[in-house]
């Protein structure tokens, strides 16, 4: 095509499924230009300076990174990663300690098993079970060349013979609960093992994948950090001549009869469009920027019903400490309650980020601290004032500071708070429901919910981002900023070999 000639695709947010659906676009040959409420682009994908140290908002491992993948290959493509990018040197996803002991889920499945029975004789078969069905969960794939509903015969064929023993998986724990799950192990150190990661009414398959991706070399944590990620990605998307517009938030998509015309700024702007790709989060794009009323009815119901669809947020500290400081990698620990609103935490998570120099000074690391938040946390964070708001988080930071130095001796005195956030700043900064940094929940009793992409009833408008699908997170957001071209390309009868 002429460059006069350009279709012009316009995208709402510079997310990862903003900025990965401008770089199709550009491919395709469109002329596509991302709006995006904030100055930088990466969305939830960010990190941010404090007193000199970076504070890293997202990546705690990167599924996809393993080479020759589908999945790798459009990390690659958006330029996020490739064959010379350098990954963290970790030997381990976590460890868990409970009553005097630590435990760890290395990276090495067999050091893993050897170490949880020697600590254990009594539970050798379900940790050797345990162990299998993390092998077979090696073989889930996150579908990355063309969408579910745009598959034949011989795709799915294809993808069922890379999925392999995942089938397995689903079938014995397709709608099993890690807590559920834990209660198969007698000792309750390992309980506490197999509980920590994800909270305990998430389906236990979803462990076991994330544990497979860490221990195969497809769950690689690349150095830079999230920002350093975003920035790769917008700067491919910047080459192939695509439009970045930061400080330039969207306050309504405009519809005009059946189709979708283009988007109205925060300022008046009328951007005219030949199709519109909303890569913002759902509950944003449904009620804010368009009619409540195009909401497919199962993401309704799930809006409507919390309890049965919850989200996962969380409160979280970041300090400086000496880099001497060698507890590796991520922690949980028991700690005495701290009170949020209604609810008390008595277990928390550190993560020492000493594996990326890039974050601090010489000589010194960056360690951050979660305590899991949801639904009714938020509420609680919202309800507050301005000044009640910042009086909390103090207080909370203070007290997560006293807790961490009682746990670790070696940081009294040698720790120093850099910044904490809450639910409330996910919403703020990236319009996030409920302050979720993630989908919805995958639990054993709900409806996994996925979309196709389009708003039924209005031509032109596609949907991108990681509540297409369950459980979300940076591969759905990725592939589904290409499928949103992709469903362009096919509407025009071209090919979406793209």
């Amino acid at each position: 095509m002429e460059t006069g000639t350009k279709q012009k695709v316009v995208i709402v947010g510079g997310g990862i499924a903003g900025l990965t659906a401008g770089i199709y676009a550009q491919l395709a040959g469109f002329e596509a230009h991302i709006y995006e409420k904030n100055a930088l682009p990466g969305g939830e994908c960010m990190s941010w300076n404090r007193k000199g140290y970076q504070i890293d908002n997202c990546i705690h491992w990167l599924t996809g990174t393993k080479k020759d993948t589908a999945l790798y290959n459009v990390w690659k493509n958006v330029g996020a990663i490739d064959d010379d990018t350098e990954y963290a040197d970790t030997q381990r996803f976590y460890a868990s300690r409970y009553n005097g002991h630590e435990l760890s889920l290395w990276k090495d499945l067999e050091r893993t098993r050897k170490e949880l029975t020697e600590f254990s004789p009594e539970d050798e078969e379900e940790i050797k079970r345990f162990i299998q069905y993390v092998r077979y969960a090696r073989g889930c794939v996150v579908p990355s060349k063309k969408p579910l509903d745009m598959m034949g015969i011989k795709d799915y064929i294809e993808l069922g013979k890379e999925m392999g023993d995942m089938s397995k998986v689903m079938k014995d724990f397709g709608k099993v609960d890690c807590k559920t799950f834990a209660q198969r192990f007698k000792d309750p150190a390992i309980r506490k093992l197999m509980t920590d990661y994800l909270p305990p009414e998430y389906t236990v398959y979803s462990f076991m994948v994330s544990y497979a991706s860490i221990s195969c070399g497809n769950g690689n944590i690349p150095l830079g950090g999230s920002l350093g990620m975003s920035l790769r990605i917008a700067k491919r998307f910047k080459d192939l001549g695509g439009e970045f517009h930061g400080n330039s938030a969207v306050s309504k998509i405009m519809i005009e009869g059946k189709r979708c015309t283009g988007i109205e700024l925060e300022d008046g702007t009328v951007v005219k469009a030949d199709h519109v790709i909303s890569a913002v989060d759902m509950s944003f794009l449904f009620g804010k920027l368009i009619d409540g009323r195009y909401m497919p009815k199962d993401y309704r119901t799930a809006y409507e019903n919390s309890k049965a669809y919850p989200i996962t947020s969380g409160f979280q500290v970041a300090y400086a400490v000496d880099d001497t400081f060698d507890v590796e990698d991520t922690v949980f620990f028991d700690c005495e309650d701290i009170k949020i609103g209604e609810k008390s935490i008595g277990r928390m998570s550190m993560k020492n980020y000493r594996y990326d120099k890039s974050f601090a000074p010489g000589g010194k690391a960056v360690i951050q601290v979660n305590l899991v938040q949801t639904d009714d946390d938020f509420e609680y964070w919202a309800s507050l004032s301005d000044e009640e708001y910042k009086q909390k988080k103090a207080e909370i930071a203070s007290e997560i500071t006293k807790r961490l130095t009682t746990e670790f001796a070696e940081l009294e005195g040698n720790i120093e708070l850099l910044d904490c956030w809450t639910p409330l700043t996910y919403n703020r900064y990236c319009n996030a429901y409920h302050g979720a940094y993630m989908g919805f929940m995958t639990t054993a009793s709900n409806k996994q919910l996925k979309m196709k992409g389009v708003v039924k009833g209005v031509d032109d408008l596609y949907i991108a981002g990681q509540w297409t699908m369950n459980p979300g997170g940076l591969p759905i957001a990725l592939v589904s900023g290409k499928f949103a071209v992709q469903r362009i390309l096919k509407k025009q009868k071209r090919s979406i070999d793209i």
